[in-house]
């Protein structure tokens, strides 16, 4: 883990079927982009929520 990551939960949606996913990143912008890189951009992205412990 890099200094400074902190847990998101990214809610998006692929196929008409919602996901969620735990994405760990340094802000809400690079987990939108690790999703996007991984499951296509046809992925809709609905919700990032930073998870608190």
């Amino acid at each position: 883990m890099r200094c400074g990551t902190e847990c998101f939960i990214v809610t998006f949606e692929k196929d008409g079927e919602l996901y969620t996913k735990e994405a760990k990143a340094r802000s809400q912008i690079e987990a939108r982009r690790m999703v996007s890189s991984e499951y296509g951009s046809d992925s809709r992205i609905k919700k990032i929520v930073k998870k608190y412990k």
